[in-house]
């Protein structure tokens, strides 16, 4: 496979881990690229739901693609997120070409980007922890139906469904905190004199030109790797988001693990029960 070259590629909420996160098709675009530099912009393994019953290989590979990459000279920052918030105790930690920061500022052409995952806008992770890791192990779950439900309509001919877009869409709230989570991110970006501001966290791809009183920045967004199966490239002095294009899938391994795990989980329920 011809790798693309590029000087900086961005891709964050991976959620290794879980049955949402899209590993084997992370995994073909990490070998289709050979970036200067790879941001890992939080949330790419997810610790909060990390079950010793589900790590795939497919999982365990985009680890070695990353590994690798660094390995060939290509500078990775880990950026950590919510669901990766434990390897904040060893944050500016270096290992060769990999750096684990919170937060993270570059230099691309006499423009400054600031790079950080964006979980510090939201009050339900900072406040109520037990409530966003409730709603993030139900948010998997919901993955986890849907992907199936896309199964059995892609077999049928029809077109791909997204529960939890439609959710998104339908609750004005969720529409709302988007909107406000952007807005900060923005004028904080436009207050410190940065070009690009770039964010992970709300699954919301998206790149964006900003305004208020005091001037002017680009908001951009990676993204995710459960649901839209986005990232951020930079290249000849523009970004680009890149979204993720079928090539050999796996629907039916896929549909395996799933009922493995529903499996699993049905017989701890029984045991639990007998205990009971």
């Amino acid at each position: 496979m011809k790798k693309r070259k590029l000087d900086v590629v961005v891709i964050s909420d991976v959620h290794l881990g879980t049955f949402g996160s899209h590993a084997h098709e992370l995994s073909y675009y990490l070998s289709s690229i050979k970036p200067k530099v790879l941001v890992l912009n939080g949330d790419i393994i997810d610790i909060w739901q990390f079950r010793k019953s589900y790590f795939p290989k497919a999982h365990l590979k985009v680890i070695k693609k990353i590994v690798d990459l660094a390995s060939k000279g290509t500078k990775v920052y880990y950026i950590t997120g919510n669901h990766d918030e434990m390897l904040r105790k060893f944050s500016d930690s270096t290992i060769g070409n990999i750096a684990i920061v919170d937060k993270l500022v570059l230099d691309l052409d006499y423009k400054k980007a600031w790079i950080f995952h964006g979980d510090v806008f939201d009050a339900s992770v900072q406040h109520s922890k037990w409530i966003a890791k409730l709603g993030g192990l139900g948010y998997d779950y919901l993955i986890l139906i849907n992907r199936f439900v896309n199964w059995c309509l892609k077999k049928l001919g029809k077109e791909p469904y997204s529960f939890s877009k439609k959710i998104k869409a339908g609750v004005k709230s969720a529409v709302k905190h988007i909107s406000d989570f952007e807005t900060t991110a923005t004028d904080l970006a436009i207050e410190k004199k940065y070009d690009y501001v770039i964010c992970g966290h709300i699954h919301e791809p998206k790149i964006l030109k900003k305004e208020n009183k005091q001037g002017a920045t680009t908001y951009l967004n990676s993204g995710d790797w459960v649901e839209n199966l986005t990232a951020l490239e930079y290249s000849n002095r523009r970004w680009k988001l890149y979204r993720y294009e079928e090539h050999t899938e796996r629907e039916e391994e896929d549909l395996f693990e799933m009922e493995d795990f529903l499996s699993q989980q049905l017989i701890a329920s029984v045991i639990y029960s007998k205990e009971k």
